[in-house]
């Protein structure tokens, strides 16, 4: 059996402001910084984050505004599951990781889309999954890119077809896409996430 430890106060902290990110979809103000904690003045508030800086929870963007870094806890890795023959396990933690180490190689140029559609089914992305596509990358033959063609934008597998690109799905009922004027390569799919 895991023991749990008490969480220091840093920790109680940034699961407040992980809390409110998760529900308002931004980050707390200083003032509101200031309230999540309990603070009675700024000053530790500014503390607070000064100390988030130094660890990489958190960053500012150009304007000097709060974002969000690191704001995943991490989660415990217990072991391997079998996924053919069914066979004795113990729980054992091996590690832990927050999924934005497990996921993210670039976080600035990561995002999230959601997928419409059912041209990469066969690819095990269905509607309603959620893409995790990174900028900047040159594609492989093979990869799933985020593709503008034509002025539209759509998700296929790149294909190399000699100095020609083709934009194969992942489903035999669709097309391959041929660029007639214009192909630009947004960014290359990095994982697919699905909640059941």
């Amino acid at each position: 059996m895991i023991s749990k430890k008490a969480m220091t106060p840093l920790e109680t902290n940034t699961a407040r402001i992980q809390a409110f990110y998760r529900d308002h979809r931004r980050m707390p103000s200083y003032s509101e910084i200031m309230s999540l904690a309990g603070f009675k003045s700024k000053n530790a508030a500014f503390k607070l984050v000064r100390k988030l800086l130094e660890l990489r929870v958190v960053a500012k963007d150009a304007t000097g505004r709060l974002i969000p870094k690191r704001l995943d806890t991490a989660i415990p890795v217990l072991g391997v599951v079998e996924a053919g023959w069914p066979s004795p396990a113990e729980e054992e933690l091996l590690d832990t990781m927050t999924l934005d180490e497990y996921l993210i190689r670039n976080k600035e140029a990561t995002y999230l889309l959601k997928v419409k559609g059912e041209s990469m089914i066969d690819a095990g992305i269905l509607p309603g999954d959620q893409v995790l596509a990174e900028r900047g990358i040159e594609p492989k033959d093979g990869d799933i890119v985020i593709a503008e063609v034509d002025g539209k934008w759509t998700m296929k597998y790149f294909r190399k077809r000699g100095s020609r690109i083709v934009l194969v799905p992942g489903n035999k009922q669709f097309k391959p896409i041929i660029p007639k004027e214009e192909l630009r390569i947004a960014a290359v799919v990095k994982a697919v996430i699905r909640k059941y």
